[in-house]
């Protein structure tokens, strides 16, 4: 039987890199301790980098998960890091010794998942649908050009990236690469953005909209066409249609149905307990991220689109003082930890690596940075208003850190590519913040 010796295999992930055999038991304590850590060195860097730095809690965080991973932890005290994050399994089975990945750092990747899930489920929710209506041609304007010209750019450039050894696996071509890369490049930090501005109390003022609304449309945009780019990797045109057809039909059905739905079982939820209806409310989170997933949409933006069809008013706030806190302070910064323990900075050695990267990080930036501020000056706005839409499109974050694993994931991309990756959008994300601040100091006071 052709599944006997699959399953043999996932009988014995439970021995450790080193032989040892650990039970079900010892990996919910090793993930205790890996919990505690992580959440302490993020509430450090956070207060840190908060007091002396003036960065918003998710750049810290992001910064955070670098830290614990091999750039640093690893390079200061790499046994200790090993033992507490260990990166490999090695299976004995007679003469033969199988390398995969350690259960522990799999509990971690699903954690984090969770988190995201709800995080964008909550951006959803906060998130005022009705102004997409009101500045629709703008936006659309906007995000077209946020989206295409970087996109572009980032196809031309890997014409480049290619034929340099050690960033793209073997067997990936150059269009395939020219697609993910194009993607990687034109991504806003959804999540990431949001709360930014959510922090500084200005995801509601015009800019903050503008930017929100025209990311959401331009990350949709993105995730169809990297569902294009895995299809071709896959040699699989079925599975980039399913995701642009079945996409579609979720967003409509939840438009369009599903906020009747959603209505009508709200009024019945005014008679019941807060603690349960928040239990209906993660069971159709839960079931729409999978479905989200499934279709090839990803699980976060199947959130998302929930997030806006929850009908507003007093039980959708409830809802969500009663799943922000444990997200955003407990899920969200575990997928941080797990990026940076991906992230090796070490693995970009030697000028020729590092020139890439800078050229990656100027590609990113320029990208989107003269195409935005050309298109917001176009339709009529001041030159301050069009600087502060850029530069908070120009946020990477936590999206293009989804994009890396999915890269890594799906053997597109090597570590050092992925670290590269990671380093732009670090730097794109870390001066977002402060340039943000003083613009719209500048701008209040004006």
């Amino acid at each position: 039987m052709i599944f006997q010796p699959l399953l043999a295999q996932k009988l014995q992930l439970v021995n450790n890199h080193k032989g040892k055999n650990m039970s079900n038991f010892e990996l919910v304590r090793h993930l205790f301790l890996q919990l505690a850590l992580i959440l302490f060195v993020c509430r450090c860097v956070v207060f840190l980098g908060g007091k002396y730095l003036k960065q918003t809690e998710v750049v810290c965080e992001m910064i955070a998960g670098v830290l614990l991973g091999p750039s640093f932890f690893g390079l200061i005290a790499p046994e200790i890091k090993e033992w507490l994050f260990p990166s490999e399994l090695i299976v004995s089975n007679n003469n033969n010794r199988d390398v995969f990945s350690h259960p522990s750092m799999s509990i971690l990747y699903a954690l984090s998942h969770i988190g995201l899930v709800l995080y964008m489920f909550l951006v959803g929710v906060e998130f005022k649908e009705g102004y997409i209506h009101k500045k629709l041609k703008k936006i659309s304007i906007i995000n077209s050009l946020g989206i295409l010209s970087p996109f572009l750019l980032g196809i031309l450039t890997t014409f480049f990236l290619y034929n340099q050894p050690g960033l793209f696996q073997p067997h990936i071509g150059i269009w395939s690469a020219s697609l993910y890369f194009g993607i990687m490049v034109s991504i806003t930090a959804f999540p990431t953005l949001a709360r930014m501005l959510n922090e500084k109390n200005m995801s509601k003022t015009n800019f903050g909209s503008i930017s929100l609304v025209a990311t959401s449309i331009g990350n949709a945009t993105a995730w169809c066409l990297l569902a294009l780019a895995l299809s071709c990797i896959k040699n699989n045109l079925i599975t980039a249609l399913a995701a642009i057809i079945g996409g579609v039909f979720y967003v409509l059905f939840f438009h369009l149905m599903g906020k009747k739905i959603l209505t009508f079982f709200f009024k019945k939820f005014n008679k019941l307990n807060l603690n349960i209806v928040v239990v209906y409310i993660l069971i159709i989170v839960m079931l729409g991220a999978w479905i989200a997933d499934a279709i090839g949409i990803y699980s976060v933006f199947g959130a998302f689109i929930i997030g806006l069809a929850i009908p507003r008013g007093k039980i959708a706030k409830q809802i969500c003082d009663k799943i922000q806190p444990l997200t955003n302070s407990f899920l969200l910064p575990i997928f941080f930890a797990y990026s940076g323990l991906n992230t090796g900075i070490n693995l970009v050695d030697g000028a020729n690596l590092w020139a890439t990267t800078f050229l990656v990080i100027i590609i990113a930036i320029i990208g989107k940075g003269v195409f935005c501020t050309l298109a917001t000056q176009t339709l009529g706005g001041n030159w301050k208003e069009s600087m502060i839409i850029v530069i908070t499109m120009n946020c990477h974050g936590l999206m293009e850190l989804i994009i890396l694993n999915m890269g890594l994931e799906n053997n597109i991309i090597t570590s050092v590519f992925f670290t590269i990756g990671v380093l732009m959008a670090l730097v794109t994300t870390l001066v977002t913040s402060p340039l943000f601040k003083i613009l719209h100091a500048f701008r209040s006071n004006n």
